[in-house]
């Protein structure tokens, strides 16, 4: 038996011969080369998916060489898609790989790009790209296969276009947030120090130039407090200063760019909260820092009795230390993990040199002009180590246990811990589904879970429907080739209704472009309000009887003609079903009258006098419990009959018959 046939022996022997011959010829796009990505790249490779497409936009960290088994230390840096792609080629030669160092939310990803293939895997990490993957899978009609995993935990879910739910059916939760203003004035945890610097600090020194004085002029121009206006001047004034002074080409000022940072942060700025004296009433008060004291090991961050009132607030390394701990700089490196840089206790004056050390690099990758802003990335040790002293300094201000820097990347990353092999188990159970939507055999695909349970580690749940209120599946897709800077919004929203002409909003994503009163912008050109390829236009009707329409925006073939419409519209037009519209709620059954059995009072209307007749006696039942029947035979007999007999006028009697 040659190599080849040996090759692919055992995988025709199990999926089939019919099955097996499809699977040379089938297109795959795979969406993300990390965790999951890499052990599902190996798992298709060698089941001999003839040509597959790999999408990542991530580069290799050292982090990740503990599970993504096709990267090595060498590659670290490199780009996984192309790497992984390098690697995993060698396992079957038959495969065609083509590997994209890429967004997958970049225009040229639009829906013709996505109906190229036969089936999409998801492999990604983070909730917007899920969404926008299923939104692309839904309006192309190729299936997709979702999966995620959390630790011990995992999931995989088919997801096809009117036969399943989609992964927006079921709306999915939110990040967790904090309110600003503990975030920026009054912490009380770890990660409220962590968030600010990261999405505050780091953003006002090193990000856009958000022109707060500006904004402040207009303020006091339109009447605001002029008192808290010079505050704020004043406070927007100083952090300018320290922007210039980070970008600044002198020596001197780059010299002390950081010092003068600090000073603002950790001390200026601190002073500014204890002015604010109802604040601290409840609470501690935070202390000032002090660059030279801290360095020189002088400075006393607060005493044992402060400590003990703040519960235990504590830093984690000073715990361990001697009574005089609370002179920073004596404490040493006392973690467990004292051999891994990360998982090393800083003191506060390892924060403050850490901080020095980080501001400095990244106010040079700003003076080299190679960048203007920079942005907090968790596999870039610079803005890693601002946000790991800034975090921690913050801290120690507070009476906040600080964090290692391997504990800071864990929380500002939101990283979540990543296990190997429930990795390599969730990509199985991707190609497994993959195989039944391939031999569309839709009954036997089921949604799986990987659990927690040793006893039962796999659950799986049968597909449910489409939810009829979901606002991606649900919706009716078409495509549009144009030239957005010639096609004009107007002509495009008349040509996709064509005769069934109705009162229609007009929406990108969240932007509201028109609406029944609001026609302005009919007239402009598409490129104009930034409406481009691979972007959306949703027709939401207007009275709510019809779906909503959701045109998908692709670029005109090369040989369209110049002198032809700047557009070309489906064919045939997209046809919305109607709504479904909910049953009205039935009303609760009213409270049928009660009427009493007992005997009537005989009342005298003309002297208004009630004869208090005495209470009829019950029956009394005979000696077999029964009770005596005083009516008639016949009466009885009818009635057991389904007949009423009742007195009519003059005495006769009457038959109503009870249906």
């Amino acid at each position: 038996m040659s190599s080849a046939k040996a090759r692919s022996a055992h995988a025709r022997a199990i999926l089939g011969s019919e099955l097996y011959d499809k699977l040379p010829n089938t297109k795959v796009l795979l969406v993300g080369a990390g965790g999951i990505g890499c052990e599902l790249l190996k798992n298709i490779v060698l089941v001999g998916f003839g040509e597959i497409t790999l999408l990542d936009l991530d580069t290799i960290d050292l982090s990740n060489l503990n599970r993504q088994f096709l990267f090595r230390k060498k590659d670290v840096k490199q780009s996984k898609a192309l790497t992984a792609a390098q690697t995993a080629a060698s396992f079957n030669p038959n495969v065609s790989l083509n590997p994209i160092h890429g967004n997958i939310k970049e225009p040229q990803y639009d829906i013709p790009w996505f109906q190229q293939f036969d089936i999409v895997l998801n492999a990604l990490d983070n909730l917007d790209a899920r969404r926008h993957v299923n939104k692309m899978c839904m309006a192309a009609q190729v299936p997709l296969v979702e999966s995620g995993t959390a630790g011990y935990l995992g999931q995989v879910q088919p997801l096809l276009k009117d036969h399943t739910e989609c992964f927006d059916c079921i709306p999915k939760p939110t990040p967790k947030t904090y309110p600003v203003c503990t975030i920026r004035s009054t912490p009380s945890q770890p990660i409220h120090c962590i968030v600010w610097s990261k999405s505050y600090l780091l953003g006002q020194l090193f990000g856009e130039d958000e022109d707060a004085i500006g904004e402040l002029d207009a303020a006091e121009q339109e009447g605001e407090n002029a008192r808290e206006i010079a505050t704020l001047r004043q406070e927007a004034q100083a952090f300018n200063n320290v922007r210039a002074a980070l970008r600044s080409t002198s020596p001197d000022i780059c010299q002390h760019a950081a010092k003068h940072a600090f000073q603002k942060v950790f001390n200026d700025d601190i002073n500014n909260l204890l002015v604010m004296a109802d604040m601290w009433k409840s609470r501690a008060p935070p202390v000032p820092l002090d660059f030279d004291t801290i360095l020189d090991g002088t400075f006393i961050l607060r005493d044992e009795g402060t400590s003990k009132n703040r519960g235990g607030a504590t830093d984690k390394a000073d715990q361990s230390a001697t009574s005089i701990a609370s002179v920073n700089g004596n404490v040493g490196m006392t973690s467990n993990g004292a051999g891994l840089k990360d998982q090393k206790a800083l003191s506060l004056k390892d924060n403050v040199e850490l901080f020095v050390h980080s501001t400095n690099r990244l106010a040079a990758r700003l003076r080299s002009g190679n960048e203007t802003t920079i942005s907090f990335d968790k596999d870039d040790d610079d803005t890693l180590d601002f946000v790991t002293a800034a975090s921690n300094l913050r801290s120690a201000a507070y009476g906040i246990n600080r964090q290692t820097r391997w504990e800071v990347k864990e929380m500002a990353g939101n990283i979540i811990p990543a296990i190997a092999t429930t990795n390599a188990i969730i990509s199985g159970l991707i190609v497994l589904q993959a195989l039944h939507l391939l031999r569309r055999n839709y009954s036997a695909m089921r949604n799986v879970h990987l659990q927690y349970k040793p006893a039962v580690p796999l659950s799986t749940i049968t597909l449910s429907k489409p939810n009829s209120g979901c606002g991606v599946c649900r919706d009716t897709y078409a495509l549009v080739l144009c030239d957005p800077s010639r096609a004009l919004l107007g002509d495009i929203v008349k040509g996709v209704l064509g005769v069934n002409s109705r009162e229609v909003s007009v929406y990108e994503d969240k932007r509201v472009l028109s609406d029944p009163d609001w026609d302005d912008n009919l007239d402009r050109t598409l490129e104009s309000l930034n409406v481009t390829r691979g972007k959306f236009l949703s027709l939401v009707d207007e009275e709510g009887e019809w779906r909503t329409i959701t045109i998908g925006l692709s670029e005109l073939p090369p040989d369209n003609s110049i002198d032809a419409p700047p557009y070309i519209l489906p064919s045939p037009l997209p046809q919305p079903s109607k709504m479904q519209k909910l049953p009205p709620a039935e009303s609760a059954p009213a409270t049928p009258l009660h009427i009493s059995k007992k005997r009537l009072l005989p009342i005298d209307m003309d002297s208004d006098i009630i004869d208090l007749a005495p209470t009829p006696k019950r029956l009394k039942p005979d000696p077999n419990g029964a009770v005596k029947d005083q009516e008639s035979p016949k009466r009885r007999r009818l009635e057991e009959e389904g007949l009423i007999l009742v007195d009519g006028p003059g005495g006769l009697a009457d038959i109503i018959v009870i249906d």
